[in-house]
């Protein structure tokens, strides 16, 4: 039982800057937008973070640094995509690899020196509660947010006002427009939260899961993120779920190379073509008969995008 629990407080902890990630990129999309750019901005947003907060000798002044860095990157995206009318994946992929060999070439002297410690908190009585409390109550300030970002960012998205009209701005802009929504306003604060939360994941990377700075820190993650969203049918419960999902083949493949050291440098990559096979059957799921397939199926894996997702706005929409 023991073995079991500690996997499972490692699982919630390592997946902290994943769940913060794929809820920020899902907002992103549900206002339209694709931000390519994912991997590239946690990367960059993971040196911001450490930098800043190595600096200051202060881990909060590195999550603030991390998450401007990511909005700053997101409204140049959006204004690219909003005033420019350019293709939002083509730029998205330049950011990707300007920020990645910006911040390897920035980075240098960062690498392998102690940054700011971000110490776990134990919330007072409900930690001692058998089982759950140890599990869940035993964080850092950071992976409590992460949790609590869960339930709150589907409130927002389908309960307030706002949330509702990034939604149909990123659904169907005419019709958000003749509801009398400002479509380019709703798509940029959109485009922003996500990014924000980007960039909070990426300093979340360097400050506490990956803890230092090295070069391609954070390789690899902003592909997955991008594909988490798409397994999580744009339903931040799901993709959370996704993301935890993907922990979880982490934490067993780390634990399964003291088992069999042969292939200790194999296990940790076996995450990345599991996922892959997943998005293949979701993607197959969604283009075919759907009564074919039982309903718990559906609605585990089953999705719809956004339907102006990665399009351009219509020249006459404001």
């Amino acid at each position: 039982m023991l073995v079991f629990e500690n996997t499972l407080v490692t699982v919630i902890s390592l997946s902290t800057p994943l769940i913060i990630a794929v809820i920020g990129e899902t907002i992103s999309e549900k206002s339209g937008v694709i931000n390519i750019s994912a991997e590239g901005t946690i990367m960059i947003s993971a040196l911001c973070g450490f930098a800043f907060g190595y600096l200051t000798d202060f881990a909060l002044v590195g999550f603030v640094a991390g998450a401007l860095s990511g909005a700053f990157i997101a409204a140049f995206i959006s204004y690219c995509d909003i005033k420019l009318r350019m293709d939002q994946i083509a730029v998205g992929f330049v950011l990707t690899i300007l920020c990645i060999d910006l911040s390897n070439y920035l980075g240098q002297e960062y690498v392998r020196i102690n940054g700011p410690i971000v110490s776990k908190f134990s919330l007072p009585l409900i930690s001692k509660i058998p089982f759950i409390g140890k599990i869940l109550f035993n964080h850092s300030l950071i992976t409590y947010f992460s949790i609590l970002l869960i339930p709150s960012s589907w409130f927002f998205l389908n309960k307030t006002n706002l949330g509702l009209a990034i939604r149909a701005s990123g659904e169907n802009p005419l019709a958000a427009r003749s509801r009398g929504i400002n479509v380019k306003k709703m798509r940029f604060i959109g485009t922003i939260i996500g990014g924000a939360l980007l960039g909070l994941a990426g300093a979340t990377f360097s400050l506490y899961t990956k803890y230092g700075w090295s070069e391609s820190h954070t390789a690899n993650y902003g592909w997955i993120i991008l594909a988490i969203v798409i397994f999580g049918g744009w339903n931040p419960y799901r993709a959370a779920a996704g993301a935890y999902g993907f922990g979880l083949l982490q934490v067993l493949a780390i634990k399964a190379q003291s088992v069999t050291l042969a292939l200790s440098q194999i296990l940790p990559l076996l995450p990345f073509p599991i996922m892959i096979f997943i998005l293949i059957f979701i993607q197959y799921i969604n283009r075919t008969e759907r009564r074919n397939f039982p309903k718990f199926i559906l609605s585990i894996l089953g999705g719809n995008q956004p339907e102006s997702l990665g399009r351009k706005l219509p020249e006459d929409v404001n």
